[in-house]
């Protein structure tokens, strides 16, 4: 049975929940976080991911690959991409998809991989992560993505999760998934009659997003969305990272932005201090070594934060107004503000939250797990063999989409099917008079609303089968389209239908009690009937199958190497433990179990195999590294059988001395019980005899 899985697939971190022992818990990883950095990085033999990869950024920064959400289905030509590039340390290049991919060195070459392989390969080391906490099978997922994800952009994440070997039941919008969770375990709270009106703000690592929603007990409605890009937590440590930049130039005559390692080390510094910050009026910041051997230190007030913050709090009241009016509201209507998002820990930034709103913000949700909760849960509403409570939900469209098509017996070439702000999912169904196969295509209708940059094509169908009746010109072909809960535009089926003459029952007023009932009466009428099933084809920005079966060989090829170059290392570290502890028991609990002649040989075995482990040995394979322990341990486990039959020998002779201990105890019990019992039978044979007499 597979385990419904949710990730809220971070910028900076990532968490996972999964649905059992009848709630939603959070997964640990390895070393027992709650979250997990997201981060892919390479080396000469293996690659690291998560927190293998964050262990070794600093040494490894060129071929660690963070962010990886920001690139995720983006061009490289995108205007995006060039705000972006000041947050990657690793070699971006354009691939011949004219996507992003990072070039990394690692396998003693270069490499490169296009930035849905880098998702797939951290979303693998999730999976795995959860695999061996749950001991369960893992396979449907619910991955959340930013509200202004494109529709390429979303079958980019899908297809990184099919590479890793997931299938993406749902790809949800990050802040609707933490307003499912409110509505769900919330319920007890929530109205069933007017919808309760509630604001849902997250501010993480990279992103500001606001989701306006209409929740009541069972059921859930965004009605409006906004976003700011370029508005997170990142921002802030920038702006500290340059105030210091600037501060250490003029103190100690270096400049660390010209050095990649020392403006991360001092970017890692400047995100500790802005969480000192957030409960604190003061925060130090010391690094050591942090370029040309130079030592840095300094302090920063809170109040001098702000002021380097100020032009991103100037503009944090626009995504809120542009979800209120989509919304159709105002401030004034909104019952609560809720807020998630590492960020949103800011003093300042609450502040002028509250504000805005003119009330106080709520917290109800955990900041941090809110939306990776919501996603196991929404995982769970898809699985057969749960039952979770019923919970409806519908999503905020945030760009209008048309589909188009060749004009023939149409008044119009296209119509606007999903428009902008309209509730997702959601099913329209279209006749076109078709003589033939014909092409459809779906396009975003307005390109000023989408981000700059954004391709108008979504994707194409050729529909195929179309054949007219006999002596019929055109025939009328039905297109069911959709957008579908995955926010993914398509064509969900097509038919041609034709007209049939039928017999249809006339229905006639009833009969008074004894009349005769009259012969019923039929007459004929003319139906539409389906015809003939269509086959579509279509072609998407999402990669073919042939493409993403190649990803997945290859994905798949990568962690069997990973867990080759794993087990070899354990098996190295065995045999290193393995030659300490022999040589230290051989001249303490073994030494009187071997003899002179068995020392002299093993101490030879051990110091050569020391000497190899050190040398020739240092990189071998893991069959030399097993060879090796086993010579070793065949005579060494001769020595520790002896020693451990002495200890049972001493184990059995203390049981008996117990045993032997313990029946003696019982004996002076049972004589010292008949002693105290002839004490009190002398007594009372006296009296007998006095009664007697």
């Amino acid at each position: 049975m597979s385990v419904p899985f949710g990730v809220d697939l971070g910028n900076d971190n990532t968490v996972i929940a999964c649905a059992r022992n009848r709630g939603i818990d959070i997964i640990v990883n390895e070393v027992s976080n709650r979250s997990t950095p997201s981060l892919v990085g390479f080396g000469m033999k293996n690659r690291f991911i998560g927190e293998s990869a964050k262990n070794q950024q600093t040494s490894n920064l060129k071929n660690t690959v963070d962010n990886l959400k920001r690139i995720l289905g983006l061009n490289y030509a995108d205007p995006d991409f060039e705000t972006e590039k000041k947050f990657f340390s690793a070699n971006l290049v354009e691939n011949d998809a004219a996507q992003i991919s990072a070039k990394v060195r690692f396998l003693a070459e270069q490499q490169e991989f296009t930035s849905t392989q880098l998702t797939a390969m951290y979303l693998n080391k999730i999976k795995d992560i959860t695999v061996k906490e749950t001991k369960g099978n893992i396979t449907d997922i619910c991955l959340s993505v930013p509200v202004w994800y494109t529709e390429k952009q979303r079958r980019a994440a899908a297809d990184a999760c099919k590479i890793a070997g997931l299938n993406p039941v749902r790809i949800v919008n990050e802040v609707t998934a933490a307003a499912v969770g409110y509505g769900v375990f919330k319920q007890n709270d929530l109205p069933t009659d007017e919808a309760k009106k509630v604001a849902f703000i997250d501010i993480g690592h990279s992103s500001y997003q606001v989701s306006i929603a209409a929740v009541k007990k069972g059921e859930l409605k965004i009605l409006g969305s906004a976003y700011d890009k370029h508005f997170g937590g990142r921002d802030f440590d920038l702006a500290i990272a340059n105030h210091f930049a600037e501060e250490f130039k003029g103190k100690y005559k270096i400049d660390v932005r010209e050095n990649a390692k020392a403006f991360y080390r001092v970017l890692v510094a400047s995100e500790k201090v802005k969480k000192v910050l957030s409960a604190n009026t003061q925060a130090p910041i010391n690094i050591e070594s942090v370029m040309n051997d130079v030592d840095v230190s300094s302090s920063i007030t809170r109040e001098e934060l702000e002021e380097y913050i100020q032009p991103l709090l100037n503009r944090i009241n626009v995504p809120i107004e542009i979800a209120l009016k989509d919304a159709g509201l105002s401030a004034a209507d909104i019952d609560s503000i809720e807020v998630i998002g590492g960020c949103t820990r800011v003093p300042s930034l609450k502040a002028k939250l509250s504000e805005i709103f003119g009330k106080p913000l709520s917290t109800t949700l955990n900041q941090d797990e809110a939306i990776a909760r919501g996603n196991a849960f929404i995982c769970a509403m898809h699985s057969p063999t749960l039952r979770v409570r019923p919970f409806k939900f519908e999503d905020f469209n945030p760009y209008s989409v048309s589909y188009f098509w060749d004009k023939e017996e149409e008044d119009d070439d296209h119509m606007e099917v999903f428009p902008r702000g309209g509730l997702f999912p959601s099913t329209k169904i279209i006749t076109l008079f078709r003589k033939g196969d014909f092409e459809v295509e779906a396009r975003y209708t307005n390109k000023e609303q989408c981000p700059p940059g954004v391709e108008p094509l979504i994707a194409k169908w050729l529909v195929k089968g179309v054949v007219p009746n006999e002596g019929e010109q055109y025939i009328a072909t039905k297109l069911k389209l959709r957008n579908d809960p995955s926010g993914f535009y398509t064509i969900e089926s097509a038919h041609t239908v034709q007209e049939v003459t039928v017999k249809e029952l006339v229905e006639k007023e009833a009969t008074e009690e004894g009349e005769e009932e009259a012969e019923p009466e039929y007459r004929e009428v003319k139906k539409l009937v389906k015809k003939d099933e269509l086959t579509l084809e279509m072609t998407s920005a999402a990669l073919t199958e042939d493409q993403r079966n190649a990803f997945f060989e290859k994905e798949n090829n990568l962690v069997i190497a990973d867990k080759l170059v794993a087990d070899t290392e354990d098996r190295k570290n065995a045999l290193e433990e393995y030659i300490y502890e022999l040589r230290g028991k051989l001249e303490d609990q073994y030494a009187k179990f071997a003899s002179d002649a068995e020392k002299e040989r093993l101490t030879g075995l051990l110091s050569k195999a020391e000497d190899w482990l050190y040398d020739d040995g240092y990189d071998s394979t893991k069959a030399k590294y097993i060879a090796k322990y086993e010579e070793l341990a065949s005579i060494g486990n001769l020595i520790k059988g002896r020693y451990l039959a002495d200890q049972e020998e001493k184990k059995q002779a203390m049981r008996q001395k117990q045993e032997a201990s313990q029946m003696a105890a019982m004996a002076e019990k049972m004589a010292a019980a008949r002693e105290a019992s002839k004490g009190t039978e002398e007594p009372k044979k006296e009296a007998d005899e006095m009664d007697v007499d």
